[in-house]
């Protein structure tokens, strides 16, 4: 496997603290809602963790993949201005498709190496919101002709470079890698029990800010804000995961004939948003959740486009020095269980340090917001197990995989 790729090393790189809202699944509490509005709320609550006033950030990075509301363009412009940044601070839109979150943060530390001081990065997706578009219309209809309108949501799974879906490459890694119903299916069962025993634990907690109505004002721009369905006063927690056993697992057909892929062993489809403080790490104030290392993006092939972690990470380790066995924890998100499980066994991955309170498939996947929670949800568990390295990573549509390497600075030998 080539190990060729985007390597960025760090030296003086803190992510001081980090939030999300909660993910929502789709068509629930927070359709309705525009994913800048769900931005600003993640933003301004880091921001108040941090303590860190917002005239402080000299830079914005934000990131969403859909067009999921009219002002689309500006989402990165308006979630900094709404979150009290000065107006003369610039505002810069990053994509990586499921990647964006980590390169986010890598972008981050690129922008302190050039001067920065204080970045805030927020994600931000409404998969609820994705439209319903059309292409070819602008010149109107001809008479009798379909109105060819398509679902962006389900369209944009599909890679026309090799006619293939994203569900269609993890059924690819399945036979790739000998996998199963039976083991795909499994790896969906740890994940939903995991993740609803770390929601009733309260694990959680400590990431998400609750979500209400409210408005939300800037210097010199029209108010704004946040409206929710009557009835609900607010939302304060992940939504999806709910118990199910093995059978009711089971029981779910094929999204392809003949396939492994179903609902229930492939990440849920969610709205939310996530949001990072990024400093240098000598100029923190108070003590960093994190410290970024390195952070690597690497090719591979689009048909096989969820094997993407493993030679991300093992870029990760040759550049580092490090060995598999060093690190501690790993997030790697759950697109689909056979895409998670290959990246296992092409790693040879202890899988009791992976995933430990479930992932995508439970908790959903929200395209922009997630490489942050995988972040944020990893530096915790280094936290609060007094352990040192871990490792998040993500495949990505188009056939590619980023990695980001993360110390505890907290830790005790």
């Amino acid at each position: 496997m080539s190990r060729h790729g985007l390597c960025t090393v760090f030296e003086d790189v803190a992510i001081v603290e980090m939030a999300r809202t909660p993910w929502v699944d789709l068509g629930g509490s927070l359709a309705g809602v525009s994913p800048i509005d769900l931005g600003i709320q993640a933003g301004r609550a880091v921001l108040a963790r941090a303590g860190i006033a917002a005239q402080a950030v000299d830079s914005v990075l934000a990131g969403s993949m859909a067009q999921a509301s009219f002002d689309a363009y500006m989402l990165p412009r308006h979630i900094g201005l709404y979150c009290g940044v000065p107006q003369a601070v610039s505002a810069l839109a990053v994509q990586r498709i499921c990647g964006t979150g980590l390169e986010l943060l890598r972008q981050a530390g690129e922008q302190l190496r050039s001067g920065a001081r204080q970045v805030l990065c927020v994600g931000a997706e409404s998969m609820s919101r994705n439209p319903i578009a059309a292409y070819e219309h602008r010149g109107g209809f001809r008479l009798g002709a379909p109105v060819g309108f398509k679902d962006f949501l389900w369209e944009a799974l599909y890679d026309p470079a090799v006619g293939v879906d994203m569900i269609g490459t993890a059924e690819n890694l399945a036979s790739e890698y000998g996998l199963d119903r039976d083991a795909v299916d499994a790896w969906a069962l740890r994940s939903h029990q995991r993740a609803l025993l770390a929601q009733q634990q309260g694990w959680f907690d400590e990431e998400i800010v609750s979500v209400s109505a409210q408005a939300f004002e800037a210097d010199g721009c029209l108010p704004r804000g946040i409206a929710l369905p009557r009835g609900v006063g607010e939302v304060s927690q992940d939504s999806h995961p709910r118990p199910t056993d093995a059978a009711a697992l089971a029981r779910l057909r094929a999204v392809h004939a003949g396939g492994l892929q179903t609902a229930g062993n492939s990440c849920a489809v969610v709205d939310g948003a996530a949001a990072a403080l990024v400093t240098r790490f000598s100029d923190c104030a108070r003590p960093a959740l994190a410290r970024l290392l390195m952070a690597t993006a690497v090719g591979v092939p689009p048909r096989t486009m969820g094997i993407g972690p493993a030679p991300a990470i093992e870029l990760l380790l040759e550049r580092s020095g490090l060995h598999l066995e060093q690190i501690d924890r790993f997030e790697i998100n759950e697109a689909q269980a056979a895409q998670v499980l290959a990246v296992a066994q092409a790693l040879q991955l202890d899988v009791d340090k992976l995933n430990v309170h479930g992932g995508s498939i439970a908790l959903g996947h929200p395209l922009a917001a997630t490489g942050l929670r995988l972040v944020h949800t990893l530096a915790r568990q280094l936290r609060h197990g007094n352990l040192r390295y871990g490792i998040a990573a993500a495949c990505i549509g188009g056939g590619q995989g980023m990695a980001l390497l993360i110390e505890n600075p907290h830790f005790v030998t």
